[in-house]
């Protein structure tokens, strides 16, 4: 947690004793030692940008200083105190408050995930004298999803583009993603909104911007500027999504004000840390983290949902967020552990070797494996190929150090649509219009052959596909925007 007074950062000291090649062949000889080590919060987070760690606003920069005599016991009320964007008041508010007034479920989906990070992004957000608006980005952003992913290859709850996360110092490779890193993202979105409020000096142009581009909006001011027009966020022209943008964000702030107004019952949230960083030197297995802390899996994956693996790579150091009444046990369980720490180890595909022939020497299934090392369902592994693989006694395996240096997988995105079949209609037909093949067709609808006017066939499309669905969706004016979020409509895409 970036804080700017010292924090207490566990260092975790796992010491080993010599062992083969393989990671984790043998137990340790020795104890794991552990140790609480007072650090600079500028040393408690090694990926951020030399901006970020500098950056100390004068109180009331941004027009804005939270009142913490007296701290409420409800995040809320915290949040509350601390609004402090301008009224907007348009048909594109009302709009979005009545959207979310009438589904108070998902409302209450949004709230349940946020409990995990909310106070961790309001500590930032009045660190750096910001209005407590901010906070509430997640929300229109990703509804507080951490593998919220995108059509733009947004991702993380601040939905960041790969090129965005970059220049914000979010490393992205094959065994973690910083844009879905809490800590990381949060800081690095936080600098961002910041760079576009010095840039433009309103916060509804910085948020503009934030969805749009800053490109984008300074184009469009100076097209206003030269011809005499206004250069408020509501007088500049924009594309539909960011139009609607703010509006979603100050329509969930007036809401979140007055809750019983729009007939919401906003379920309360303690004003108080949900989880500390505990950082870590050693590989260690997503599963056996999560067993040591003795919290779900799933609960650990969405305090760390930046890794890609089942098994942690630390590449040097990587920190870990736990629940902070689970730190102590996951310190003891972790130095009473007697066994290895990974069940996994990288492997070189030799000549010959399929998918089905490495799965069955190392006790995976096929569908495992490509899921494991992103291969698609019909790539083919190339000799000398590195893979991850479970741990065996076969002596073949390398320590995963030796795949620090994987390329990144392009990412997938699939999405399926319902094509209801016309008259004059053939399975040729069909495919032939969607770019698809006929056994694709029928793989996806119980291998279909006969066909009836009416019927409803599932038909699938990846970001790169070329179906009527994908070059409609290309002549939005907002798919140009540098950073998307993901739009209401889409809220199934991330069971919301």
């Amino acid at each position: 947690m970036r804080i700017q007074q010292p924090a207490a950062v566990l260092i975790i000291g796992l010491t080993l004793a010599a062992a083969s090649s393989l990671v984790g062949a043998a137990a340790p000889s020795e104890q794991s030692l552990i140790q609480l080590v007072p650090v600079a919060a500028s040393e408690a987070t090694a990926d951020t940008t030399a901006e970020s760690l500098a950056f100390t606003p004068p109180a009331g920069m941004y027009g804005f200083a939270a009142d913490m005599s007296t701290p409420p016991a409800d995040l809320w009320e915290r949040i509350r105190n601390g609004f402090a964007m301008a009224e907007l008041s348009s048909k594109e508010v009302r709009s979005s408050e009545s959207f979310y007034a009438s589904r108070p479920e998902y409302i209450n989906r949004i709230v349940e995930r946020s409990r995990l990070y909310l106070f961790h992004i309001v500590e930032e957000v009045e660190r750096r004298g910001m209005p407590t608006e901010i906070a509430l980005l997640p929300i229109i952003e990703s509804a507080f999803n951490p593998t919220a992913y995108s059509r733009s290859h947004a991702s993380g709850i601040w939905q960041f583009i790969p090129s965005t996360g970059k220049n914000y110092g979010l490393q992205q490779n094959w065994w973690h993603d910083d844009r879905r890193d809490i800590v990381a993202a949060t800081s690095a979105a936080l600098d961002y909104l910041q760079n576009l409020h010095r840039m433009f000096g309103d916060w509804e142009l910085a948020l503009a911007s934030y969805n749009w581009g800053e490109g984008a909006v300074g184009r469009s001011l100076a097209r206003n500027r030269n011809n005499g027009l206004p250069t408020d966020f509501s007088s500049i022209r924009k594309p539909s999504e960011t139009r609607h943008y703010v509006p979603k964000l100050i329509a969930m702030r007036n809401i979140i004000s007055n809750p019983a107004a729009f007939g919401i019952v906003l379920e309360s949230i303690p004003n108080q840390p949900y989880f500390e960083q505990v950082a870590t030197t050693q590989h260690i297995d997503v599963k056996l983290a999560a067993n040591l802390a003795d919290i779900s899996v799933d609960e650990f994956n969405a305090l760390n949902p930046a890794h890609n693996r089942p098994v942690i790579n630390v590449s040097g150091s990587r920190t870990l967020l736990l629940p902070v009444d689970k730190v102590a046990t996951f310190m003891a369980n972790l130095e009473n552990h007697g066994k290895p720490l990974v069940s996994w180890q990288a492997y070189q595909a030799k000549s010959g070797e399929t998918a089905e022939k490495i799965s069955a020497r190392h006790g995976i299934s096929v569908a495992r494996l490509r899921e494991v090392n992103s291969i698609a369902r019909h790539g083919r592994i190339a000799p000398g190929q590195t893979l991850l693989v479970p741990l065996n006694d076969s002596g073949a395996g390398m320590d995963i150090a030796a795949m620090r240096n994987q390329p990144v997988a392009p990412r997938i995105l699939e999405r399926s649509l319902a094509y209801v079949v016309r008259k004059g209609d053939t399975l040729s037909t069909i495919a032939m219009r969607h770019d698809l093949s006929v056994a694709q067709i029928r793989s996806w609808n119980n291998r279909t052959e006969r066909l009836a006017i009416g019927q409803k066939l599932t038909l699938k499309q990846t970001a790169s596909g070329k179906t009527r669905l994908a070059k409609a969706t290309a002549k939005r004016p907002a798919a140009s925007a540098k950073k998307s979020s993901v739009i209401l409509a889409d809220a199934n895409k991330y069971g919301r």
